[in-house]
């Protein structure tokens, strides 16, 4: 293993510190009411009003944050797509539309590459929003709001590599978008339809994508004979049987465990009212699986099914931990 010596640690930790004081400027700049607090603001009301898509664009270290942007509205519930200021000035204009709003990103604000957007934008009157350190710059002066971010220094001891700047665009980036999930009431759920994939998609499926339905769910009446609910359970195989009312209503639940602790009583000549729990847990479709795999795994009372219900308690599911299982999350 390579040794590292101690200046070289404290090397790195002078970058940390300078950029993260390039970060506690810009939270003093937005939470004092500057220029910036009131750009913010008007900037978050204009994009949750839009009917079009927030277009990111920037060239260089600025457009890879642009990008990481774009890719954070995109996957909170804020419709956005990257355009490259070079590929723009060569047909990808076109893919800007006059609902739309530009998100511009540039330290300098004097990009050449981004001229032919700006002059797009006033054309046809698109708002555009610029992020710079520069609010005298051509981009600035041409924007309809501009989020002017404090002189921070570069973490880097030359001067020129873009840290500390680069670092407060992406920070601003991520404080719209927080901002804007906010002002959408955008959920978890939301979250789950952007991210169907992987481990982190599997983590938010709602139960109704997992739980069984219609002729699969297990049921029975309060008058039905245990035998004849064994065979309802046996044939569902899902360990359990909801009891319903006359109007459709879930008003018990039997399980495997119910029917082991009736065993020492003649179960041929019971009901199911006889042995079911009357106040089953219940779950609506729309919850997060994983919420619900909470609810299975109480440490005080482990269960292995839930019933889903709709408003007026009708079962319109039944969700079985293996189904969790099968899909990754338990």
């Amino acid at each position: 293993m390579t040794k590292i010596a101690s200046s070289e640690i404290d090397t790195a930790l002078e970058a940390l510190s300078i950029e993260s004081k390039g970060i506690l400027d810009l939270i003093n700049a937005l939470r004092d009411k500057t220029e910036l607090t009131q750009s913010f603001l008007e900037t978050a009301n204009l994009i949750s009003e839009i009917n079009g898509r927030v277009v990111l664009t920037g060239i260089g270290k600025s457009g890879h944050i642009a990008k990481k942007i774009q890719s954070t509205l995109a996957s909170t519930g804020t419709p956005s797509l990257f355009v490259h200021p070079s590929e723009a000035s060569h047909g990808d204009l076109g893919m800007i539309q006059k609902d739309d709003i530009i998100l511009a990103v540039s330290a300098s604000g004097e990009t050449q590459e981004l001229f032919n957007i700006i002059i797009h934008a006033k054309r046809f009157s698109i708002p555009l929003i610029s992020i710079t350190t520069n609010p005298q710059s051509t981009l600035a002066k041409n924007s309809s709001i501009i989020l002017s971010l404090p002189h921070s220094r570069e973490a880097c001891p030359l001067g020129l590599a873009p840290t500390t700047s680069t670092l407060m665009q992406l920070a601003m980036g991520d404080a719209l978008a927080i901002t804007l999930l906010k002002m959408r009431h955008f959920t978890a759920s939301d979250f789950g339809i952007y991210h169907p994939g992987g481990r982190l998609g599997s983590r938010l499926k709602i139960v109704e994508d997992l739980m069984h339905t219609d002729k699969d769910i297990p049921l029975g009446h309060s008058r039905m004979p245990i035998t004849d609910a064994i065979m309802e359970m046996t044939q569902k195989a899902l360990g359990c049987i909801g009891i319903i009312s006359e109007n459709g209503r879930l008003i018990g639940l039997i399980t495997d465990g119910d029917l082991r602790r009736a065993f020492n009583k003649d179960i041929r000549k019971l009901t199911t009212q006889e042995i079911m729990n009357p106040s089953p847990l219940t779950i609506k479709s729309d919850m997060l699986a994983a919420e619900a795999l909470k609810l299975m795994n109480n440490d005080s009372h482990p269960i292995t099914c839930l019933f889903v219900v709709d408003s007026r308690n009708h079962p319109i599911g039944v969700l079985h931990i293996h189904d969790l299982l099968r899909a990754g999350i338990a």
